[in-house]
This record gives structure tokens, sequence and C-alpha cells, in this order.
């Protein structure tokens, strides 16, 4: 039988759109657009870096919640306020990513408000971090 997991962090943006921080689908795991307001202060840090790793900080806790973490994201979706900011995120994502590389959309749209310099979105399969890997390499 399929399960649905809907997981939510109780925030009032969640209850007002109806949306869940993350949904698990027997293993398949879709974790909801996420933003860098810290869960508890909910601050959002001025600083590009500070606010990178909160999105971080708070993508990992929903997938430990579920039993996963970032080794199984096999997609992310970057989005980015403003284009000058990618080279500084992506070098984040390049370190919280490692040896992971899930396959990656990166995009500069507006974000829902001027205090949002980045947010994050993830699709991960719960074992994929510990699956064997074959990795294929195409001449270019």
């Amino acid at each position: 039988m399929t399960t649905v997991t809907r997981l939510t962090t109780g925030s009032e943006f969640e209850k007002k759109a109806s949306y869940s921080r993350l949904v698990m689908l027997d293993n398949w795991i879709f974790v909801s657009n996420t933003a860098g307001r810290h869960p508890v202060t909910r601050q959002i840090p001025e600083d590009l870096r500070q606010q990178t790793l909160q999105v971080f900080a708070n993508i990992e806790t929903a997938l430990a919640a579920v039993g996963a973490s970032l080794r199984d994201v096999v997609c992310s979706r970057v989005f980015i306020q403003q284009p000058a900011d990618v080279a500084t995120v992506m070098a984040i994502i390049g370190e919280k990513f490692h040896g992971i590389n899930p396959a990656s959309t990166v995009t500069c749209p507006p974000l829902g408000s001027e205090m949002y310099k980045v947010e994050l979105e993830v699709t991960a399969y719960r074992g994929a971090g510990t699956a064997e890997v074959r990795q294929i390499t195409l001449p270019h």
C-alpha cells in the first residue's frame, strides 16, 4: 500500500497557502521551495552566505525527520534573487552537494520578497545516498 507522509513546520505561510514543507510518497521525497528563515527566531539573515546555509539547515532538518539526508537528494532547483549572487551561492551548493551531484537547475527569478536572496527546492529518494552509483561521462 502506498504511504504519503506530509511534514509541516507549523509556519503561518504553510497554513495560509495549504502546503507542506515536505511530502514523502513511499521513498520519494519532495521538499518545497525553502527560504533561509530560522525556524525558532523566524529571522532571515541578511548575509547571503548565512542565508544560504540556513536554507540548507532547514532542508536537512526536514529530510532527517523522514529518515533521509542530503545524500539522498537526486534533483535540486536553485532560485537566486540577484544574478550577481550566483557565484557565491553556487560555491556553497558545490560544498553541500560535493560527491552527491544531483541534477540541478539554477535560475534568477524574482522571489516572494526582496529579503529572500536564495531559495532551494529538492527532490530526494530515501536510500539513494547508499545506492550503488554508476558514473557515465560523455565525450566532449
